[in-house]
């Protein structure tokens, strides 16, 4: 897939809001500072699409970016940010559960999970929240221009191993760097082949939206 255009459309809270679900959606969505923004910048090629930080929780709205005008990146709130007040943690937490349960368009979670870090527990029950709710999701590994590939393979490793803790089978895992490029192919394709069966779900009153 070539990207030939990507947009930002809208951000907000309320699922009532968000864009018609008439096009395919993927959600992204990982520990604050795991690399969210310049991942979705890296696969869009566009510079500054996705605001960065030096500072982690920054992104606290579900943030819509229109791509080649048939399908839109889902830029949602990370999470574990322990700095946040409680009472934000739970309302982020809340209406990134109700986007995810809701959302009839969303084809797939891309979980974004440092490579060069142990399993983390936070990463590990999001992963097993998802499974037990049926939402599918791919494991979308970050930062691998940090280390050498064998150690960004054994992270991978562990990480597939402590999940078959909870899943008889684990989700798909693709290798990236917003730095030099790695996985962008692998992601766009798994998008193209998802796009290929997309039927647009029929459209929900407002009142079943809310």
């Amino acid at each position: 897939m070539i990207i030939k255009s990507a947009v930002f459309t809208v951000s907000n809270t309320k699922i009532s809001k968000l864009p018609a679900p008439d096009m395919p959606e993927y959600a992204f969505i990982g520990r604050s500072n795991v690399g969210k923004s310049s991942l979705i910048n890296m696969i869009t090629g566009v510079k500054g699409l996705a605001k960065t930080s030096q500072k982690p929780g920054k992104t606290q709205l579900i943030n819509h970016f229109l791509i080649n005008e048939s399908w839109y990146i889902v830029d949602l709130p990370g999470y574990g940010y322990a700095k946040s007040s409680k009472s934000n943690r739970l309302e982020w937490a809340k209406f990134i559960r109700h986007y995810l349960d809701k959302r009839e368009n969303l084809q797939c979670v891309f979980v974004l999970i440092d490579s060069r870090l142990e399993p983390q527990k936070i990463d590990i029950e999001f992963c097993c929240s998802l499974g037990e709710r049926g939402i599918p999701f791919i494991l979308v590994f970050t930062k691998a221009d940090k280390q050498n590939r064998s150690k960004s393979a054994q992270a991978m490793e562990q990480f597939k191993k402590a999940l078959l803790a909870y899943f008889e089978e684990v989700p798909q895992m693709i290798l990236t760097s917003a730095e030099n490029g790695t996985g962008k192919d692998e992601v766009l394709t798994l998008v193209d082949d998802i796009n290929q069966r997309f039927e647009a779900p029929e459209l929900a009153k407002p009142e079943e939206q809310q």
